[in-house]
């Protein structure tokens, strides 16, 4: 137990030196990694920062498993095949977060390919809760069909909600205890390792990306958090047949749902593309309607550089209302099912509120600047 807890501080350590090696060479290599794009709908930073923290969390994870590996044999084979299988969505989003010239389809094709990696590898969806599709399920033809698009669309999914500090990073890690809770309960340690490896890693480089966001997550860094959690949601519900089909659903739901919510609002709501950016996005509406508000009331444009950062919790506690009940009832389709409601609900109410300027005043943060004037 002791050396588990050990490992677990190494993880964290191995992605904090890396998050600190990228942050103290910026001067080297900013004009490169760095995301200077100020001007771009869903930009919400004031300076150039660098944006392939990715590899502070692939490092961790890397050096935490290397050293967990051989003490578990399935451990052993199982997270080397899951890294191979990340490569290409991984190495795709680092080339777009240097080269600025990596798009969204050609990246979303590269989450396809890692997914097909994994169902060749490790197999793939076979059942979802209902005899007639799981039936179809049976024929590999159909898994695979399903599988690439489930688990490549949650890969890119996360990255539609990495847009304030520490937003991605932490609601990968809510997600990676909650895989990692249930893949206990069923003892399945494997999978419990490759989750908690996971989100000491993410710890780590949150450090260095919450509340100041001197180095950003990335799409590289986006993309693996999505295909791992994906992949392991699914290989949790392949592996273990009490847990539900609805859980690997319900535990990455919202940045499903978010991804869903945009494309219906951008294609029939707007009439715009759907893979055109926007500032519409639920963290953006509350980032400017519920936080920078609060800074605004007594000078327009003395915002606070803590300000991006304060978004964030809004939106881990919006995690927390779909994934706490999924995490308790991951063997239960209909609380599931519950839970996937409950969220939508509040995001949809949350969204329309916010949208159109009807903010709720309980969640107003008090306003700084007339506390300095009393």
């Amino acid at each position: 137990m002791t050396w588990d807890s050990l490992t677990w501080i190494y993880i964290c350590v191995v992605a904090f030196t890396v998050g600190g090696l990228i942050v103290a060479s910026e001067r080297w290599h900013g004009s490169f990694t760095g995301d200077s794009d100020l001007h771009k709908p869903q930009a919400s930073h004031s300076r150039a920062t660098p944006r392939v923290g990715g590899l502070a969390v692939v490092a961790g994870s890397l050096a935490g498993l290397l050293v967990l590996g051989p003490r578990n044999m399935t451990l052993t084979w199982l997270w080397p095949v899951l890294f191979i299988a990340a490569m290409p969505v991984f190495v795709a989003g680092l080339l777009e977060d240097i080269t600025k010239d990596v798009g969204s389809g050609k990246r979303l094709l590269a989450a396809f390919v890692s997914a097909a990696i994994a169902w060749w590898l490790l197999g793939g969806v076979s059942r979802v809760g209902f005899s007639g599709f799981d039936w179809l399920l049976s024929f590999w033809p159909v898994s695979l069909l399903f599988t690439v698009v489930a688990v490549g669309g949650c890969t890119h999914a996360l990255n539609i909600v990495d847009g304030m500090n520490g937003l991605a990073g932490m609601v990968a890690t809510l997600m990676a205890a909650s895989i990692a809770l249930v893949a206990l309960q069923v003892q399945d340690y494997p999978i419990f390792l490759i989750a908690t490896a996971l989100a000491a890693a993410t710890l780590g480089f949150l450090v260095w990306n919450f509340p100041f966001g001197r180095v950003f997550l990335g799409d590289g860094g986006a993309y693996f958090l999505g295909f791992m959690l994906a992949e392991l949601a699914v290989l949790l519900v392949i592996r273990n047949p009490g847990v539900s089909p609805f859980y690997a659903l319900a535990v990455l739901f919202y940045p499903v749902f978010e991804t869903l919510f945009s494309i219906w609002r951008r294609r029939f709501k707007r009439g715009t593309p759907i893979d055109q950016p926007d500032a519409l996005h639920l963290h953006q509406l509350v980032f400017r309607r519920l936080v920078r508000v609060t800074f605004s009331r007594d000078s327009r444009h003395a915002v606070p550089a803590l300000c991006n950062a304060m978004a964030s919790p809004y939106l881990w506690l919006l995690t927390l209302v779909g994934l706490v009940p999924a995490t308790i009832w991951w063997d239960n389709a209909w609380a599931l099912c519950a839970s996937l409601v409950a969220f939508a609900s509040v995001y949809i109410w949350l969204y329309s509120r916010l949208v159109s300027w009807r903010r709720p005043s309980w969640l107003l943060l008090p306003s700084l600047g007339r506390r300095r004037d009393k």
